[in-house]
């Protein structure tokens, strides 16, 4: 069944879902697989794991830092998948691959999603993907190897191509707080949570998860009255970076969330 994983998650717990994204590589080049395991330990729902790029256009500076030192580590989607092979030995949350066109290019198309799947990859966000272009030339072969692709809404993003989107994936739906790019914010303003209550009233097919901004306790609890629950990046990576240490970083990025 495609995305069992995913679609568990969602139908048991449904609420306060967190979701953190880390990039492979950073800070070490051989810890991929060590800090999905940490965070799975300490909680986490979901991981998404980023593909270093050298023009991360949706990022901000904490992930193309990030992303830089990444690929001077020598990382690369090919290693990323040989040091995910096996981690559905001991990891049994949700993963999700996010990275941008042209690695995934690069790499071949079917050959990404056959990786995936070999892997036990649930899931790939890919920011710079036309829908026009999902739906023609990528959804074959995500229905093929059962990989569910997750499309990012914002709010300029008009309610007939959410819905299209709503009714042609599956898995969740990527809400983007902000036009802008990723980045620790301290709350979201009126104006963004009138976005997340257009969303809202909408009633989709799929649940929501919201991203970009999450970084304390009132941003996450923000997107968990407005959504399954929110992911966070920028603000994992910038602690992980400071302690070098996965289990160190979830362990205070938790107890920021919870004062």
């Amino acid at each position: 069944m495609k995305s069992n994983r995913i679609k568990a998650l969602f139908d048991e717990k449904g609420k306060e879902i967190l979701s953190v994204y880390f990039c492979a590589g950073f800070p070490k080049a051989e810890n991929t697989a060590e800090v999905i395991s940490g965070l799975e330990r300490y909680g986490v729902d979901m991981v998404e794991v980023g593909i270093p790029f050298s023009d991360p256009i949706a990022d901000g500076k904490v992930i193309q830092d990030a992303a830089t030192k990444a690929l001077r580590n020598g990382m690369s989607l090919k290693r990323i998948f040989v040091q995910l092979a096996g981690i559905r030995r001991t990891v049994r949350i949700p993963l999700v691959l996010m990275g941008y066109m042209n690695p995934i290019m690069q790499y071949g198309f079917e050959e990404f999603f056959k990786s995936c799947s070999e892997c036990g990859i649930d899931g790939c966000i890919i920011p710079d993907l036309p829908f026009e272009d999902y739906m023609t030339d990528i959804k074959p072969l995500a229905d093929k190897y059962s990989v569910s692709v997750i499309m990012l809404v914002t709010p300029e993003t008009s309610d007939d191509r959410i819905r299209k989107i709503d009714d042609n994936t599956d898995g969740f739906i990527y809400m983007v707080s902000t036009a802008s790019t990723t980045g620790a914010k301290e709350r979201f303003d009126d104006e963004t949570i009138r976005y997340f209550e257009r969303i809202n009233s909408m009633n989709l097919r799929n649940p929501r998860m919201i991203g970009f901004g999450i970084s304390n306790r009132a941003t996450f609890a923000a997107a968990c009255a407005n959504a399954a629950g929110g992911i966070i990046g920028s603000r994992f990576i910038s602690i992980m970076g400071e302690c070098g240490d996965a289990e160190t970083g979830i362990r205070q990025l938790k107890e920021e969330l919870s004062r």
